[in-house]
């Protein structure tokens, strides 16, 4: 979510007095807010969020599994610690009798941003101009409400990174071809492990409103949305070439979300849940490099000390939209709701709930 749709959506600004207290004062006050709301009070937090918000989450997760947990929760209250796409999920698959709230507006995701309702739309027209109705519409879910909403309406569904294989397998039932949004490099890898060949994919550029590709037109099966992970393209081949002339003996593991030459070039790849999973289960002593999120690397790190880990681009930062959310935004977003008086509430248009839901459905159908 760009700064322009915060401002419209009413973000409000952190008060200086949370800016002002210890990490202790902001500690136990969080403490006896979630005592006292109890049941009322369901915090999910994502895996690159910071160890000081982290240690509060009721559910940790990557973002398939935190869908799973908001649909799930009765709570009242669900605060939600990572990124504006996964609330506006939250805010879809809960009750209407459900608050879903964001500690930071500003917390947002620069590929989701990628592709807005415009753009979709506009590319829509001129793709069924070309191959009529023989495509299907797959939303990575790190992306607008809007965008999940458009899947929908249009007989497709969103994907998560740990069941997009299922979710194109399954598009591939419905119809001939399909339209991958936001994030082109974990369209290309899953495609490309079904055995689909990288002459068989084209490229949509939004902004220049047309497709990349070469060879014939008609032999194109899957039509990737130009946009990325700004964190994941800064893994490079040079990274790995690196480590395999100076640690040849460290496993490189890393996200879909890098690119195909990255992915193409490392030992193993897959979602956050399988990358943790992965260290998790080997065996102690073994090496790892690891491409994704630097929050996460540095939590895998401290988890692991039997293990060599470091970061595969050992110049990486943290995720600077992740990393909004902080103790004194969480800690706000507690006492607003002890005061009545809630800030950064996260609601979907209805119309685009209900379409929305529809793609949503599907994806954890196949979870």
């Amino acid at each position: 979510m760009n700064i322009l749709d915060t401002i419209k959506l009413g973000g409000q600004s952190l008060p200086d007095r949370y800016r002002n207290m210890t990490v202790e004062e902001l500690e136990n006050r969080v403490r006896a807010i979630k005592e006292r709301l109890g049941e009322e009070l369901f915090i999910p937090g994502h895996h690159y969020q910071k160890d000081e918000v982290i240690q509060f989450a009721d559910a940790t997760g990557d973002s398939l599994q935190l869908a799973q947990a908001a649909a799930k929760t009765t709570a009242k209250y669900i605060v939600f610690c990572g990124v504006h796409f996964m609330a506006e999920t939250a805010d879809i698959l809960s009750t209407d009798e459900q608050t879903v709230i964001l500690p930071d507006m500003r917390a947002g995701c620069s590929m989701a941003d990628m592709a807005d309702i415009h753009q979709t739309e506009r590319a829509w027209e001129e793709l069924q101009a070309i191959y009529g109705d023989t495509i299907l519409p797959l939303t990575y879910v790190n992306s607008t409400a809007a965008i999940k909403a458009f899947c929908g309406k249009n007989g497709g569904a969103t994907v998560t990174s740990s069941n997009a294989k299922k979710m194109v397998e399954w598009a591939f039932t419905q119809k001939e071809r399909l339209l991958f949004l936001p994030d082109q490099h974990l369209g290309r890898n899953t495609a490309f492990d079904l055995g689909i060949p990288l002459d068989k994919m084209a490229v949509w550029d939004p902004i220049a409103n047309r497709l990349e590709w070469e060879g014939n037109i008609d032999e194109i099966l899957v039509i990737l949305w130009k946009g990325h992970c700004s964190v994941h393209e800064k893994f490079t081949v040079a990274n790995i070439e690196h480590l395999r002339k100076t640690k040849p003996e460290m496993n490189i593991i890393v996200h879909p979300e890098c690119t195909r030459e990255v992915v193409s070039l490392s030992d193993y790849a897959g979602s956050t849940k399988y990358i943790i999973e992965t260290i998790e289960n080997a065996a102690s002593g073994t090496s790892w490099a690891i491409g994704t999120e630097m929050n996460l690397v540095n939590r895998i790190i401290q988890q692991h000390p039997d293990k060599e880990i470091i970061s595969l681009n050992p110049y990486m930062c943290p995720c600077l939209t992740m990393n909004r959310i902080d103790l004194p935004h969480l800690l706000w977003a507690l006492e607003s709701i002890e005061e009545g008086n809630i800030t950064n509430e996260i609601t979907v248009p209805k119309d685009i709930t209900q379409q929305a839901t529809a793609a949503l459905e599907k994806m954890l159908a196949h979870a």
